[in-house]
């Protein structure tokens, strides 16, 4: 696909869910499912969607895997919303030629975590994040959700650095760090995104949250969320969101697997398997429980 070259562009808002990537159980990607879960996140109503990323399983996909699964969401979503593509990796010179993949597919922005199984120091985070930025050529997220970025680098990077223009902000307690970051930052700043399964979604909406990225299973649920602030109707944002707690509870405690399993029920993915090796499996409890939670968040369900 030939590369779009990304430049002014309207501030990027709202949910942008992160796509899981559908696994067989010969362990190989479900292409169908996956163009599948694009078009349901946009018949959900999402704003924009973001691929490949933790939540889906990105450490564990091919160079081609993590190529294919973003020209899928590009091709299918055919420029109705943004996609986000991600580009994190182990260190600099990896995590380039990712950005410089992404950009081929013409994803509208990309994001990446700081190299991710060696820490970096500051300079070297540093160095990373402006190789990268400049590779994609194109609006770019910075992934926060482990020490080592403290507020003032990251507004230094957001001031600084061409095209880093977003924050996901997931480091703990992460409503404060949203506060500590957006405190000054002003225009060098497009949007804080919030992330975590949206488990502080309203207290990071109170602190000026520009948009959260979840994982799609209730995709159209979060988005309800988001259209009652909007509207000014704080009131009816928590009633919505009390319904959403069982499950990002139930998220919280096995992980991914309750993603998936719910995108089975509601017939978009046709297997739950995971790539990620030592994954634990939902027993009859949790099935049983997912189930319950389904049937309270059905009423909600658009797509």
């Amino acid at each position: 696909m030939k590369d779009r070259v990304m430049t002014a562009h309207e501030p990027f808002r709202g949910v942008f869910p992160v796509l899981l990537t559908p696994i067989a159980d010969d362990g190989s990607v479900i292409e169908a499912d996956l163009a599948r879960q694009v078009e349901f996140c946009v018949e959900a109503g999402a704003h924009g969607m973001v691929y490949p990323v933790l939540g889906s399983e990105f450490q564990f996909l091919t160079d081609s895997e993590r190529r294919r699964g973003m020209e899928i969401a590009v091709e299918t979503v055919a420029g109705r919303i943004p996609v986000v593509g991600g580009v994190a990796a182990p260190s600099r010179q990896v995590a380039v030629e990712c950005a410089k993949v992404a950009a081929e597919t013409g994803v509208d922005a990309v994001i990446a975590l700081p190299p991710y199984i060696t820490s970096g120091t500051r300079d070297e985070n540093r160095a990373y994040y402006e190789a990268v930025a400049a590779a994609a050529g194109r609006p770019m997220f910075i992934q926060h959700t482990s020490g080592g970025m403290d507020a003032r680098f990251l507004q230094e990077m957001l001031r600084d650095v061409e095209h880093i223009r977003y924050l996901k902000e997931e480091m703990q307690p992460s409503a404060h760090q949203i506060s500590a970051v957006l405190a000054g930052i002003g225009e060098d700043c497009d949007g804080v995104f919030g992330g975590g399964h949206g488990r502080w979604m309203l207290s990071e909406l109170h602190r000026g949250a520009h948009g959260f990225m979840p994982a799609t299973e209730a995709v159209d649920v979060h988005v309800q969320v988001w259209d009652a602030w909007q509207a000014g109707d704080e009131a009816e944002a928590r009633r919505i969101y009390r319904h959403l707690l069982p499950l990002i509870n139930l998220i919280l405690l096995m992980g991914l697997p309750v993603c998936k399993a719910l995108l089975m029920r509601r017939g978009i993915f046709t297997s739950d398997a995971m790539r990620t090796p030592g994954t634990g499996k939902l027993d009859a409890g949790d099935e049983r429980e997912l189930d319950m939670i389904l049937e309270d968040l059905r009423p909600f369900f658009r797509a």
